[in-house]
């Protein structure tokens, strides 16, 4: 899956390495509500170019896992600022 590496100069190789960490460092310091959205932008960095189609849950099974996900930002992050901003209608905290 990787093999077009083997063909990519040295200068090329630190290129694709820091296109890759600004991408990581992106997704990283999401926060407030852009921890909750899909990311394509993410698996943009990759060579192939495929876009998946996430099997999406349905209301009840999503709030669950909203719940479950918001709980381990308390257990992960205890010490993490708490904030009361809304998401607007644009999508945008």
């Amino acid at each position: 899956m990787d093999d077009d590496l083997e063909q990519l100069s040295r200068e090329q190789l630190i290129l694709e390495v820091k296109k890759l960490r600004a991408g990581i460092r992106n997704h990283r310091d999401s926060s407030g509500h852009d921890l909750c959205w899909h990311h394509p932008a993410l698996w943009e960095l990759l060579p192939e170019k495929h876009t998946p189609i996430p099997d999406v849950p349905e209301w009840p099974q999503f709030m669950r896992g909203c719940i479950r996900y918001r709980q381990s930002l308390d257990e992960q992050c205890p010490n993490a600022p708490r904030v009361k901003r809304e998401l607007d209608e644009d999508g945008i905290a």
